[in-house]
């Protein structure tokens, strides 16, 4: 059985007011969890709001009791990764053990011309991305001090107190599909695989792809979960459905169009035939994103003829 949950685009209008609202609403409708991106602002005009990832996090640690929750995903362009591990593993504790950390390398050049930000060509990119995975794990993962000397980062003596409670912290999600760095990265350090808006048969490429590579790393193809984060639009009947893929889409794309493209489209009895295609594959989690941040009866809808 898939698990379903939620993915907001934080920078898309997030704001404490709608992000509360949102959490409670997922929890009460019974999705397994609320994710969330981690950017400054929209890759185009215009700038909306855009809560900030970790301080919205520790909120849900503390006021929620069951969904579990992350970023998908936080880059290394932001912060370094010594940051981003002792913060994942105190929000991990502060909510029980619900937290996932989603790591990424950056890709919005827009954001980090505006602030300031060392996005890198990608080449470099991903090597820092692989270093940063490198040196959260060990710092996670590690329960002595650890020495580590690479291009990006360098630490000596390093040691993260308090030790998660959680042995080995929070479970670490990378995210994206590329094959050459992204599926080999994931290989090595995840917990969980995440794909974005990818076909069945794309999926089961790379999940082919991404067991090779893990017995590659001495690891079991059970070591990692599956998962696909992508686009979503739910109707209560086939007119809402149409009208939502009009001004979603401009009327460039069919419904049949969006799906073969990976998105999950349709009414309810739809979307779970859609959604049990992505378990037969091997997919165990999707995380639906949710654009219309303030539609909070179209999620309790959806969930209610979605959710088993």
């Amino acid at each position: 059985m898939v698990q379903i949950g939620i993915m907001i685009e934080g920078q898309n209008g997030l704001n404490w007011e709608n992000w509360q609202h949102i959490a409670y609403a997922v929890e009460d409708a019974g999705y397994f969890g609320l994710f969330r991106s981690d950017h400054f602002t929209n890759s185009k005009p215009p700038d909306k709001d855009s809560l900030e990832l970790w301080t919205s996090l520790t909120w849900v640690a503390s006021h929620t009791k069951r969904i579990e929750f992350g970023p998908l995903v936080t880059p290394f362009s932001f912060r370094h990764p010594a940051h981003t591990a002792r913060m994942a593993a105190a929000v991990d504790d502060l909510s029980g053990g619900r937290f996932s950390l989603g790591l990424g390398a950056g890709w919005q050049e827009r954001e980090h011309n505006s602030y300031g930000l060392d996005l890198l060509e990608p080449l470099q990119r991903f090597n820092r991305f692989e270093e940063g995975v490198g040196v959260i794990s060990k710092l996670l993962r590690c329960d002595v001090p650890i020495t580590y000397n690479g291009e990006f980062y360098r630490l000596k003596d390093a040691i993260l107190l308090p030790r998660p409670i959680r042995p080995g912290g929070p479970p670490i999600i990378i995210g994206g599909v590329g094959e050459k760095r992204t599926i080999p990265i994931a290989a090595k350090y995840a917990d969980e695989w995440n794909a974005l808006f990818i076909s069945l048969d794309e999926f089961r490429r790379l999940n082919a792809l991404l067991d090779t590579r893990l017995v590659e790393y001495g690891r079991n193809a059970s070591e990692v979960r599956r998962s696909v984060m992508t686009g979503c639009v739910f109707g209560r009947d086939t007119e809402e459905v149409e009208y939502k893929i009009k001004n979603r889409a401009g009327g460039q794309k069919s419904i049949e169009e969006l799906r073969n493209q990976g998105m999950i489209v349709g009414t309810a009895d739809e979307i779970k035939e859609q959604v049990d295609k992505l378990g037969s594959i091997g997919v165990q989690r999707l995380m639906l994103q949710w654009l219309d941040l303030d539609d909070l009866q179209g999620l309790a809808f959806m969930a209610a003829g979605i959710i088993d």
